[in-house]
Parts: C-alpha cells; structure tokens; sequence
C-alpha cells in the first residue's frame, strides 16, 4: 500500500509542495489571532462551584474570570476619595463596576466586575491601569484573572520564542553530528516549520469548538518541533541506508517509506491515541490540551508521508553527501558499532543489567510517594509581573485567604428574605459553625451587597481561608465545610447551599480530572496495546512495550518531584521551589510521554523483527536491531530533549514543571529503558518474546 502511495506522491510533487505551502501560509496568519481566543479558565461543567458561579453571575452580577481585583495602599488619602476615584477609573473598561469594598490593615481592597469573557476583559487591562494613574492613584495594583492573563501571555510568547531558538540550535548541532554537514540536515527543519504552521491553523479552527487554554501554542509548537524532527530523522537515515543498496533515488525512497513509513504510521498513531485519550476528560482545560496536542502527531506523520518523498527526491544522492564534518552516522556508523558493544554486553549479563536498570528507575520514580497536586498557584508566575506583585503585596499585607474567599452561596425557599430577621439568624448560625474550623480566619456576612442580592432570596457567606487557596488544607476546608458544616448548621428543609470560589472551583477541577484519570490510563493501555499487537504480531512484544511506558513515566513523575518539591538541581535548572504539582501537568505528561515512549519502542523493535524474520537468532535479531536503530532513537531522543528543555527555561511553574517531566521520562525511556531493560528482557524470555 505505501509503495503505491509513494510513487503517487512522488508523481505530484508540485501539487504536494503548493499545498504544504497553502497550509503553511495559513498556519502563519492563524497564528496572529490564535492568542486572542486563548484562556486560563479552570471552570468544570456540572460542579457544585460552578452551580455556585451561575447562581453567582446570575443574582449578584459577578463574573469570577471576568473580574479584577484594585490593591490600594491608602496612606494618607481618605477610604471615601479612593473609591470614588476608583469607581470612575473602572467605568474605562465596558459593564465595569465596583462590587465589594474591604478595608484590611490600611489596604483597600475592591472588586471590579464586568459582563466580560476572560480574554475580552484582560484586552481592557493597559486601559484600566492607565486610568487609575490618571485618577492620581499611581501607587494602585490591578490583579486578578484577567490582569493576570494579560500579564502573563507576553512572558509565554518570549518564553517560546528563546524556548524555540534553543531548541533549533541545539538540534542542528546534533543532526550535524549524527547526519554530517549535508543538505539532508535541513530536512527536519523544513518539516518542523512547515507541521507546526499547520497544527497552528488547525488548532485556530478547533478554538471555534473548544476553547483553548493559553499554554497550547508552546506546548504544541516545542513538542511539535521534537516530534517532527524524530519523524523526519527516522526516515533521513532509513533513505541513505536503502541509497547504498540502489541507484535509483525513487526506488530508494519507495523502500525507505515502505519501512520507515509503516514505523511513522504506527508511532504517529500511538502518540495520537495518547494525547486523544484525553478528549474523554469532563475538564475543558485537559479536553482543549488534548484536541491540539492530538494535532501535533497527525500533521507530523502526514507531513512524514506526504512532503517528507518529495523533500527527497528533490536533494537524492547529492544531499547525503558529507563535507567537513561526515557524521557519527555517515560511511562508517560509529554510533551502530557502540550499541553494538552496549548490547552484546547486556546479553551477556541479562539478570545483573535488568536489576540494575530497574533499581535506578525505582530511584528515580521514589518521589512519587511525596506527589501533592494543586490546582494553580499564585506564586506560579514570574513576581516581576505587575499583577503578580499586587497579589504578593495583598499576601503580605491582608492574607492570602482575602485575595480569593470560599464563596458559601444560600438559596432560601420562594418568598423567603434573608433580610428578616430569621433569616438572619439563620446566616450567622451557618456563618458561626463554619467559623470554628481551624483553617478558617474570618467569615463575613451581612444583609447588603454583596452579601444579599437585590431579591433577597439568595446569599452568599465569605469565607477567608488560613492558607492560598491551592493550599492542601484549603482544599480539606472546601471539602469539610461541603460535608460537615452545612450539615452541622442544621438548615431547615427548602434551603440549597453550594460552595463556590476559586478553592471550590480547584477542588471540582481536581477532583473531576483525577476521578476520570484512571480510566483514561485504562483506555490509553488498552488502545496501545491493539495498535502494538498489530505493529508486532506478538502479544508479548505489545504488552512488554506497554509496561516499560509506564516505568518511564513513573519514574518522570518522580524526578518531577524530586527537582519542584525537595529543589534536587533546581539551582541549577533555575526552576521554581514549590511543594505541590499542578493538577494537570501528571495528566498530560503521561499522555504525551506514554506516545513518545512507544515511538522508541517502535522504532526499534521494528527493526529487531525485521532482522529476526530474516532467519537469525534471537539474541542476533537484538544486536541486530539496537545497532540500525539505537544511534537513530538516541539522536532522536536528543532532539526531542533539547526542544522540550524551552519548557523548562520559561518563566511559568507548570510549564516548567511539563518541561522537566517530559525531558526525563524521554531521557530515562530512550536510555535505561530502551537500551538496558527491554534488550535484557528480551534475552532472558527468548523466543517466547515473538509470539
């Protein structure tokens, strides 16, 4: 089927190249608007905090993403000049207005609400802080969701950018030095660029769909770049090898796809069903990562099966040639005669090295006890960001709990007011019960707004929380006020309480990804093993390869661990000190990690049954094997490494906290895993391996 495939390419390669072209073009245009449809809502669909958000938006007119938060260091200046001065400052911004007023330790505090989207109202964020400048309020803060995504969005393009530049140069030096100086070097590159142009096109279109959060394009553009390269690599090497066996560029090229091909199918396939696993999510977040890293592998193996010939056949022979520099892959493949060696050892000793092996992972992956997840942080982003130093002023000054309160919303039965007397009652009863929790430092209530809406059917009771409200112990209160306290108040039949706010919303958000993580494993493994089955025709070899995917990554969450929360290396990385992982960084690592990993495994067992089909032995068919493919799948491996290490140099925790996962879970799956475990393994069950 691929032979017929190619020779089609190759017969229209002009048509080919215009369209790559025309995707391309629009992927760069895509791109410009892309930013502006991107967003850093944690909501969760059907939660009690969002059941609380709507009643929320709906009676008090608050719009929790759409908001800001003004920090006033009052001074001199009287509460009543500043928020009038205030007040007419937020009218700059379309539906702006005040909603609360606190005044804590000399600090102002207020609360500025539009009918805005999240993205709509950070655009509005240079306006606002303009007029509170002219208003003379030059020493005012704006924090809040959207000043903090407007603030951090150019630190993810700059990031990216450096990110990007690093990675390019880093990946030159070694295609360099696997390939030689050649033209077949630019090769990756071309189809790096033009496959990122179009998932960015793609993925403008999916925002249309799904809403897209704000780290997609660097997580799509550096995996992108990796994988891309990996798949181009891969079949770079194949064509020079099948070039010393042929004068004929197609009929080499034809050999090469049909090969190399069939390994990028299956490889771009299991990444895909990786990340698409990720869809079955009741998260928008995790679903939006999914939809556009899913992208990612389907542009990489379509640009690898579709551009990648033509490419080829436009450089042939020419392009392969050395000058200067011939390559650890060139004439004489010094990189085949160590794994070789490497290999050949291990069959010698297979119980010592497998031991070995995996006592070093079992190392690695030992921090994963200590794993403690948030659902973000305020200290997560650079504290040199305008927003970020009001939100650090606000927790040095009036406590973390203030800048983002439990929100306890009441509904009274129809015709009920919590304006009488009763139901007064009533509110400070429920105020008082959850008051008593010791990781409660204050509760405010009251009969106005924004305590009571306009009806006076509905109020909400805030809640100030000891700690930040990602806090472990926040989000025990969240859960202890939801199923002790409201209990414990004792409210009489035809009152509905829901528990809202940015730890409640954290606490759905964590509870609703992790309550469905496990299934998603499930479907992830059971997918992986179908397509490896079928790449394989060995049982075995399929679930071996499934296995040592989740070594790696077990070991990746524990390096993740052991460098964020106990700081092993983090000097040196310059990566953040935090105890707690964001909530979703596990969950995506695993669904990119669990397809890069079986990218290796396919490349090189592939080539191991290839050679044992071809009459040798089994212990020949892996040296075999590991020797066409181990300098390849290094390389690769590198590559992929030195893209994802842009995550790792950027200024955003979770980014950071990515970036570190992935390198290591490729570093440890292309190395211990690859070269040491499975060959080991597959000595010691032997012809048991093929069936």
């Amino acid at each position: 089927m691929l032979n017929r495939w190619t020779r089609a390419v190759l017969r229209h390669r002009a048509l080919v190249i215009a369209a790559w072209l025309t995707l391309a073009l629009l992927g760069l245009v895509a791109s410009g608007a892309l930013n502006s449809r991107l967003s850093t809502s944690l909501s969760v669909p059907g939660t009690e905090s969002a059941q609380a958000n709507a009643i929320l938006a709906t009676h008090f007119h608050e719009n929790v993403e759409g908001s800001f938060t003004v920090v006033v260091p009052l001074g001199t200046q009287s509460t009543a000049s500043v928020v009038h001065r205030v007040n007419a400052a937020v009218h700059v911004v379309p539906s702006g207005q005040i909603l609360q007023t606190k005044l804590i330790g000399g600090v102002l505090y207020l609360e500025a609400d539009t009918n805005l989207d999240l993205v709509h109202a950070a655009s509005w964020t240079p306006r606002f802080r303009h007029a509170l400048a002219a208003q003379g309020l030059a020493q005012a803060m704006l924090t809040g969701p959207a000043a903090l995504q407007y603030d951090v969005t150019p630190v993810l393009r700059a990031d990216l950018r450096r990110g990007e530049l690093v990675a390019v140069l880093l990946a030159l030096v070694i295609l360099i030095a696997v390939l030689g100086l050649c033209w077949a070097v630019a090769v990756p590159f071309v189809l790096a660029a033009l496959t990122i142009a179009t998932s960015l096109a793609v993925v403008y279109l999916l925002s249309y769909l799904v809403s897209m959060v704000l780290y997609v394009p660097t997580v799509l553009e550096l995996i992108g770049l990796g994988l891309s390269i990996d798949y181009s690599l891969l079949i770079v090497h194949r064509f020079r090898g099948e070039m010393r066996l042929t004068t004929s560029t197609t009929d080499a090229i034809v050999c090469t796809m049909q090969r190399a091909g069939r390994t990028v199918m299956v490889s771009g396939g299991a990444v895909g069903v990786g990340l698409a696993t990720l869809f079955f999510m009741p998260v928008p977040f995790l679903r939006s990562l999914g939809a556009a890293g899913v992208v990612v592998p389907l542009v990489s193996f379509a640009a690898a099966l579709t551009l990648q010939p033509v490419v080829l056949s436009l450089l042939g022979e020419r392009g392969l040639r050395s000058v200067a520099v011939k390559g650890l892959m060139g004439e004489r493949d010094r990189l085949a005669t160590s794994w070789t060696a490497t290999t050949r050892l291990v069959l010698r000793y297979p119980r010592r090295v497998l031991l070995v092996s995996l006592v070093l992972v079992a190392l690695c992956a030992s921090s994963l006890w200590w794993l403690e997840l948030t659902p973000g942080s305020l200290r997560a982003v650079p504290a040199s960001l305008p927003s970020a130093q009001a939100t650090l002023y606000m927790e040095r000054h009036v406590g973390t709990g203030v800048i983002t309160p439990i929100q306890v919303v009441v509904t009274a039965p129809p015709g009920e007011s919590w304006r009488s007397g009763a139901l007064q009652r009533l509110q400070t009863h429920l105020g008082t019960v959850i008051l008593g929790e010791p990781d409660v430092s204050d509760v405010a209530i009251g009969i106005n707004p924004p305590y009571v809406d306009a009806s006076g059917r509905y109020t909400q009771i805030f809640v100030i929380a000891r700690d930040p409200f990602g806090a472990l112990a926040t989000q025990q209160l969240v859960a202890q006020i939801r199923q002790h306290d409201v209990a414990a108040a004792a409210l009489p039949p035809g009152f509905h309480v829901v528990v809202g706010g940015a730890a409640a919303q954290g606490v759905d958000y964590l509870n609703q990804t992790y309550g469905a993580f496990l299934w998603i494993v499930v479907l992830a493994l059971i997918l992986a093993l179908l397509i490896l089955r079928w790449a394989f025709r060995s049982l075995a070899l399929a679930a071996l390869a499934v296995l040592f995917d989740l070594i790696s990554v077990s070991a990746a969450y524990g390096v993740i661990v052991a460098i964020f929360r106990f700081g092993v290396a983090a000097s040196l990385l310059g990566t953040y000190r935090i105890s707690q992982i964001e909530g979703w960084v596990p969950v995506f690592v695993f669904a990119v990690l669990f397809g890069l990993s079986m990218d290796y495994e396919v490349f090189i067992v592939t080539r191991i049954r290839e050679a044992r089909e071809s009459g040798v032995s089994s212990n020949d068919a892996i040296v075999t094997g590991l020797a066409q493919t181990g300098g390849v799948v290094s390389g690769a491996a590198l590559i992929m490494i030195f893209a994802l290490s842009g995550l790792v140099l950027g200024r955003i925790a979770a980014l950071q906290e990515l970036g570190v996962g992935l390198t290591a879970g490729v570093l440890i799956d292309a190395t211990v895993v690859r070269g040491l475990i499975l060959p080991a393994t597959l000595t010691l069950l032997g012809e048991r391996s093929w069936k």
